[in-house]
C-alpha cells in the first residue's frame, strides 16, 4: 500500500507542485492551505508523513507541529523553511521535526528526504519483543515500547533522537563514522551534510549524559562517535 502524505502549504503553486511530484512517485497526497485545516486533516485521517510549511496563516507550522507532537511522536514531519530562518529550524527540531528542507528546494532532494523519513519510520514500527531491552551502564532502551531510562529516570526523545541512540546502543563500544550514522539513521539517500549528525549527537548527549555520573557518548576526533562506559 502506498504511503499517504499530508502537505500543509499556503502557497498554492508550491502545494500543487508538491502534490503532482509526490503523486507521480506513487504516494497518496492530501493538501491543506493553512495550519488549522492541516490540523483538522491530520486528526481526520491516518497519514504516514507530513510536509509542513512554517509560515502560514491561521496557525503557524511550528504551532501545528507542537500540537501533533503532543499526541504523536512517531509520524515523520519534514519542515519547509525559508532560507536563513535558523530560529524556525531550531524550534522545529527541538519540537520533534524529523527533518527540514530550505526553500527554494530541489524536488529531487525533497523526494530523497521523504523516502528516507518513511523508511526510517517503517524501521521504527517493525515489531520487537516488548521484553527486549538494550542496556549499557545505567542506560536502558526498549526498541518496541520506545522507552528510555537513565538511572531509572525516564527520558523523552524525539523519533530521530531515539533512532540515533538505539543505533549507538546496538553498536556499543564500536567507533561509528559520521557517514555510517548518516546512512543507517537518516537513510542512504539522505541529501544533507554530515553536520546533522553532530547536531543530533549534541541533543542526545544533553538528555542522556548531562547530570549523570558518567558520560556514555564519546567523540572520536576526526572519525565519529562511540557509546561506551568511561575507562
Amino acid at each position: 500500500m502506498s504511503a499517504t502524505i499530508l502537505v500543509v502549504e499556503d502557497e498554492r503553486k508550491i502545494a500543487r507542485l508538491l502534490q503532482i511530484e509526490l503523486e507521480s512517485e506513487g504516494y497518496q497526497v492530501q493538501v491543506a492551505f493553512d495550519g488549522l485545516t492541516g490540523w483538522n486533516s491530520y486528526r481526520e485521517q491516518v497519514v504516514d508523513l507530513i510536509l509542513l510549511d512554517v509560515m502560514m496563516p491561521v496557525m503557524s507550522g511550528i504551532e501545528l507541529l507542537r500540537r501533533i507532537r503532543s499526541e504523536d511522536e512517531q509520524t515523520p514531519v519534514i519542515l519547509l523553511t525559508a532560507k536563513g530562518a535558523v530560529e524556525d529550524k531550531v524550534s522545529g527540531l527541538d519540537l520533534g521535526a524529523t527533518d527540514y528542507v530550505t526553500k527554494p528546494f530541489e524536488i529531487e532532494e525533497l523526494l530523497a528526504r521523504v523516502r528516507a523519513a518513511l523508511r526510517n519510520s517503517r524501521k521504527a514500527t517493525v515489531q520487537a519483543s516488548p521484553g527486549e531491552w538494550l542496556t549499557i551502564a545505567d542506560l536502558r532502551l526498549n526498541p518496541a515500547t520506545r522507552e528510555v531510562y537513565r538511572d531509572e529516570r525516564g527520558i523523552q526523545l524525539t523519533q530521530r533522537e531515539f533512532d540515533l541512540l538505539a543505533y549507538l546502543m546496538r553498536n556499543q563500544r564500536l567507533v561509528l563514522h559520521r557517514e555510517q550514522l548518516l546512512t543507517e539513521v537518516w537513510g542512504f539517500d539522505y541529501a544533507g551534510d554530515t553536520n546533522v549528525v553532530d547536531v543530533y549527537i549534541r541533543y542526545v548527549r544533553k538528555k542522556v549524559d548531562e547530570g549523570f555520573g558518567q558520560e556514555l557518548i564519546h567523540t572520536v576526533r576526526g572519525i565519529g562517535y562511540v557509546l561506551r562506559e568511561s575507562v
